[in-house]
């Protein structure tokens, strides 16, 4: 594919582009349901043949287990339930969405995915790191993502726009700011690992500029893939 498009008044080029799995990731209140909606639609506007999905859901069987976990009622729900059922859609996700859409040639978005499972499960509620991965290959088969952007913002800050922003709070949104510090954490600790897959974006910052950053990241990402 060839085209340009511009982002923040700069010109970016298309050249090419091949079936990509990127995620994005991060602490709540980081705004990455509405920035990988507005991320593609704009890749959608260069005729990119673009996937859009989230986690946990993302079908008609994981939308189901969404409403589980994060019912605010189900204060019983032991860690290690909380995280087979995470698992459990998102191995359905894989094997229903994701998967073939990537066999079909499609760049794949998802709002969220195993990592979150580490920073939330792992760091958040102190389950065995070694233990959460085993699983996650289990569901996943093994499947990365090719990108993953973490939207970073400051736990209080992300708190209060979750608050204040009017949407549906769920049950960890109501886990104390100690949990989500250490989510946070666990998420940069995540970065440093595998520095060749995450980018960091402060998003705190107004969301024109988040996006702008994500457009060009993305854009520089295809850039880097060598012509088929």
């Amino acid at each position: 594919m060839h085209d340009v498009c511009l982002v923040g008044g700069h010109a970016l080029h298309i050249t090419h582009y091949a079936p990509m799995f990127i995620t994005l990731e991060g602490p709540e209140g980081g705004g990455k349901s509405s920035q990988i909606r507005l991320l593609y639609d704009f890749l959608q506007a260069q005729g990119i043949a673009v996937r859009l999905t989230r986690e946990p859901g993302g079908t008609s069987i994981g939308d189901e287990i969404r409403a589980c976990v994060h019912n605010v009622q189900n204060t019983a729900m032991c860690p290690e339930a909380e995280l087979l059922l995470y698992s459990a859609s998102r191995a359905q996700l894989v094997w229903e969405v994701i998967r073939p859409s990537l066999a079909a040639g499609s760049v794949v978005l998802c709002d969220r995915y195993y990592d979150s499972t580490l920073a939330y499960q792992g760091y958040g509620r102190g389950l065995d790191l070694t233990a959460l991965r085993q699983i996650t290959h289990f569901a996943t088969g093994g499947l990365k993502p090719d990108l993953t952007i973490l939207l970073d913002i400051d736990v209080t800050v992300g708190l209060a726009r979750r608050t204040n922003g009017g949407v549906e709070m769920n049950r960890l949104d109501l886990e104390t700011v100690a949990f989500h510090q250490r989510v946070r954490q666990g998420y940069h600790q995540l970065a440093v690992q595998e520095p060749a897959r995450w980018v960091i974006i402060d998003a705190g910052r107004p969301s024109e500029v988040v996006q702008a950053d994500l457009r060009a990241i993305v854009v520089a990402r295809f850039s880097s893939v060598p012509d088929a």
